[in-house]
């Protein structure tokens, strides 16, 4: 992609009303525009990382064995009277009335529609256990959305629902989840910490949340040093038997402020291990039983051919909200630093010399080598100088930057930088090439 018929419309300062790191970093960058309080459009660069977050979210449930859908963004008030909530939700649900007078509601969450989708079709035992997902934008309407995508109205979530025969295969559905999300998490380069969580609005006896440590986290978040330092279980696992993994993770202490027991910790964690950290919420996982299946009748004929009520859970990830989190764990002065698996572009090949058909030639003999190596490459070969070329290219993250100039082009070189590191070195195409190919 060439930078000169792209769309990166970059701001060399963020917005005053724009508070913490990733939402200046997200406007800076040219990821997003802000349309209203809590709702953004979502620019070119910044949907490629979206659509990256979601199709590594995808991939991580589809290995935990989940099925996906796709359920509407409006839902029928009257689904949400069947389980009580219509009313109980409160003013964060968009009510809305269309022309023949019947009542709908922007969708906060799916729990009611997704149990109506199951008892519609499974009427037996036999078709369990099912676990169905869905990725779809959502809208809450918060008193004051704020901290850019961070705490928005309008978001893109995926949420899972697990239907299970009886408790006890509803908690392995619950930790095929916990374990799914451990991964998920790790692809993006992040160190994610299941803590125990209030069920809030959604309900049920058993939840976690899924924190990742930043400096500038929305919250205080207190854990075993531990827990931060385990690797993810992997793909490599028994998915049928998982519990001493969610044992091992949820045996050290660890909650958000809301959930801290002071003494706990003290009596529970050895001194040298306590951490006091701040901490963003990525995702958040529920164990609910039958709150959803009673009230809206979702049976299946057990083994006996007796009707029971299904168990359920549901599993969130703010794919959306992914985005904000891992700028506020990985960025500096210069911008926002992605890692490899999410960034919107693998490499930037920069053009120090756009009138020098020696220098274009070379830089378009590294696009074409890059992208039949399957790199995803955006090529500056725009008129800019070069110190402003450098400062886009730091701005808005990508892994390599490769730089050709009059120079390097007489001496056979190029100059390969990391992002993340700062490392730059002036070697041969081929070499940068292996290097960029890992």
């Amino acid at each position: 992609m060439r930078l000169s018929r792209y769309f990166l419309p970059t701001l060399k300062e963020a917005p005053s009303d724009a508070q913490i790191v990733s939402h200046q970093l997200m406007l800076r960058a040219g990821l997003i525009k802000q349309e209203a309080a809590g709702i953004y459009a979502w620019l070119p660069l910044g949907l490629r990382v979206l659509n990256r977050i979601e199709q590594i979210v995808r991939e991580e449930q589809e290995r935990a064995g989940a099925v996906e859908l796709l359920m509407p963004t409006l839902q029928l008030a009257d689904l949400w009277r069947e389980s009580g909530r219509y009313d109980a939700y409160g003013p964060e649900m968009l009510r809305i009335t269309d022309r023949h007078e019947r009542e709908l509601l922007y969708g906060p969450t799916n729990e009611e529609m997704i149990t109506d989708i199951f008892r519609s079709f499974v009427k037996s035992y036999k078709a369990l256990p099912l676990n169905l997902f869905h990725i779809q934008w959502k809208f809450r309407d918060e008193r004051r959305p704020r901290f850019g995508v961070m705490r928005g109205r309008e978001f893109l979530m995926k949420d899972a629902y697990s239907f299970d025969i009886d408790e006890a295969a509803a908690r392995k559905a619950y930790n095929r989840m916990f374990v799914a999300y451990l991964n998920t998490f790790a692809r993006m380069g992040l160190k994610s910490v299941p803590m125990r969580a209030d069920t809030g609005p959604i309900g049920g006896d058993l939840s976690h949340e899924f924190i990742v440590l930043a400096d500038t986290g929305e919250s205080q978040v207190f854990c075993d040093r531990k827990l931060v330092e385990m690797g993810a279980p992997g793909a490599d696992v028994d998915w049928d038997d998982l519990q001493s993994i969610v044992d091992q993770r949820t045996a050290m202490y660890a909650a958000t402020e809301e959930m801290h027991d002071a003494a706990r910790f003290e009596t529970e964690t050895a001194e040298p291990d306590r951490l006091t950290a701040r901490g963003i919420e990525v995702g958040h996982i529920f164990y609910f039983g039958t709150k959803y299946s009673a009230p809206m009748k979702a049976r299946v004929a057990g083994p006996d051919g007796k009707d029971t009520e299904v168990h359920m859970g549901s599993y969130g990830v703010g794919v959306s909200r992914l985005l904000g989190a891992i700028i506020e764990a990985s960025h500096d002065e210069g911008g926002i630093i992605w890692p490899d698996s999410v960034a919107p572009f693998d490499v930037v090949v920069i053009n120090l010399r756009v009138n020098d058909e020696a220098v274009c030639t070379a830089c378009e003999e590294a696009v074409a080598r890059l992208e039949a190596l399957g790199k995803d490459v955006l090529y500056d070969d725009t008129d800019e100088r070069p110190g402003g070329k450098f400062a886009t290219a730091d701005l808005i993250g990508i892994p390599w930057q490769l730089t050709i100039g009059p120079k390097g082009v007489a001496e056979g070189l190029v100059e390969l930088k990391r992002r993340a590191t700062g490392e730059k070195v002036s070697i041969p195409l081929d070499e940068a090439l292996d290097r960029v190919a890992g």
